[in-house]
């Protein structure tokens, strides 16, 4: 897959990570891709933090995959830096072609180059075939998640 670019995401890509953001049972119901407008100021407040890494996957001039790596520094685990993936999404037509563990790998190889000493990701509980993926990358189901809408 040597066609393959992994790159920053820039406004223009915004409309085709929105598409694929809401192209599943769960996105569909949080996702507006008819209104890129909080995808835009969203946008702005990652380009401007240098601890967040939003990527796009791009294949032949089309985005064909996304995620979100964030960096955090901490103190726990002797002050060690650890790192957040977040928002993985791979486009219906590249599910099971290995793209998804490019980005991943991409994830994983940024980490280390940031330092990180831990990769952590959540997943939700109904995305059974997400966890086998991540299971299958070494990825381990070792915490429970919370989250508290706001």
């Amino acid at each position: 897959m040597s066609d393959l670019e992994i790159r920053p995401v820039t406004a223009n890509d915004l409309a085709q990570v929105v598409a694929m953001l809401a192209d599943d049972p769960l996105g569909a119901q949080r996702e507006s891709p008819d209104d890129l407008t909080p995808y835009e100021k969203a946008f702005q407040r990652l380009a401007d933090d240098p601890n967040q890494h939003v990527v796009v996957a791009v294949r032949e001039g089309r985005v064909v995959g996304t995620l979100q790596l964030t960096i955090v520094p901490g103190l726990s685990r002797r002050g060690a830096t650890r790192s957040i993936i977040e928002g993985v999404r791979i486009h219906g037509d590249e599910r099971g072609s290995g793209l998804g563990t490019q980005l991943i790998q991409w994830a994983v190889d940024e980490s280390r180059r940031q330092d990180c000493q831990l990769v952590q990701l959540t997943s939700d509980v109904t995305r059974e075939d997400a966890h086998r993926f991540y299971e299958r990358l070494g990825f381990t189901a070792s915490h429970v998640g919370f989250k508290l809408a706001l």
